[in-house]
């Protein structure tokens, strides 16, 4: 019970101790993008990406509406141009797909996307070909083929498999490292030709532990940022899983701001998802920043310093374009210009940031 106490009273105090100062950035965010075929409409949206030639790829929770009410096939990767008009569907029918989560795009233009629901991460070449799997999802014909379960202790991890992985990001190297994440607690490491190198991690609020590992990226100098969701933190390691050092996000909402879904948090429950990170993106070039998007509520996206400064707020929680319902993904391929994927709006924002 004390334990319990002490750590109310660390959430409530926080947000008396945020950072001062930090400004609202002034932004638009482009009506009718993108452009969907007529009658097709997205899904909860938990993923999008940006390739090197513009293409935007989404990830969407569509393609269930003829599914059961409860677990159906939620899951299509979606392509569109530079200018926002619809390209293809690639992966029309994956055995992988079942409840998307994130979707990637590494340097050579491959394309990854992680599938929650089937535990699975699928690499396609820029063609829309699949070139490896990673992971196992269950067999439909099996007994256990049914939800994980979170039980107490945590199931011990395997390597070369993953339960309700999250995200993926990669090194100057090549290395890959996959967030996984609902249920198990660690990150995965895997090398440029695609074996199995190492996991760190454990279910915990310690130095290197995870409630959540949700988000995760990589900046040019190979420091791997860990979005420690239900932790409400940001940690940061070198690519041996070597803790280096962590930063939180301490700013109070708007006292205006309502929750799109739920009732509206207020007091500890408040102080525990201010600045809970579900989306981690990093700039490319030698100049890098961070933007962050925090979970469902208070639901802004921030500006942050790779040293975890707050540099500006983007927006705030609500419906409307301009404003978020939890920015589940976001792709940043530059400092003035990010993609908010939203799963409880179902829509991505085009955000063009003014200086």
């Amino acid at each position: 019970m004390k334990k319990f106490v002490t750590l109310c009273l660390a959430l409530l105090v926080g947000p008396a101790l945020a950072q001062q100062g930090v400004p609202q950035i002034a932004f638009n965010s482009v009506a009718n993008y993108p452009k969907l075929p007529d009658g097709m409409n997205f899904g909860e949206v938990p993923g999008v990406a940006v390739n090197s030639k513009g293409h935007v790829f989404v990830f969407t929770r569509s393609n269930s509406a003829n599914g059961p009410a409860y677990a159906p096939t939620a899951a299509q990767l979606l392509e569109f141009d530079q200018n926002g008009t619809f390209v293809r569907e690639i992966g029309k029918g994956l055995y992988a797909w079942a409840f998307a989560h994130s979707v990637r795009i590494d340097r050579e233009d491959n394309i990854w996307a992680i599938d929650k629901g089937s535990d699975m991460i699928v690499k396609f070449n820029p063609a829309g070909r699949v070139v490896w799997v990673f992971g196992r999802r269950k067999e439909s014909a099996d007994d256990e083929a049914k939800p994980w379960e979170h039980v107490e202790p945590p199931l011990a991890p395997i390597d070369g498999l993953f339960r309700q992985p999250t995200d993926v990001a990669w090194d100057s190297q090549g290395n890959t490292y996959i967030s996984d994440g609902y249920i198990n607690s660690r990150v995965a490491k895997i090398d440029k030709n695609g074996d199995w190198v190492k996991s760190w991690g454990t279910r915990g609020n310690g130095q290197g532990q995870f409630n959540l590992p949700h988000a995760i990226a990589i900046d040019r100098n190979d420091n791997v940022y860990v979005g420690d969701r239900s932790n409400r933190r940001i940690q940061v390691f070198d690519t041996e899983g070597k803790f280096l050092r962590q930063f939180t996000i301490d700013l109070p909402p708007d006292a205006r701001a309502r929750a799109v879904n739920g009732n509206t948090p207020t007091g500890a429950r408040l102080a525990q998802v201010i600045g809970a990170p579900n989306s981690l993106c990093i700039t490319p070039g030698a100049n890098q920043v961070m933007f962050v998007g925090e979970s469902t509520f208070p639901g802004r996206i921030f500006k942050v310093s790779l040293d975890g400064k707050v540099l500006g707020v983007i927006g705030r929680s609500g419906r409307n374009l301009g404003s978020f319902s939890g920015a589940h993904a976001i792709a940043c391929p530059s400092e003035n210009e990010i993609y908010a994927a939203e799963t409880s709006n179902w829509r991505v924002q085009k955000l063009i940031l003014k200086k």
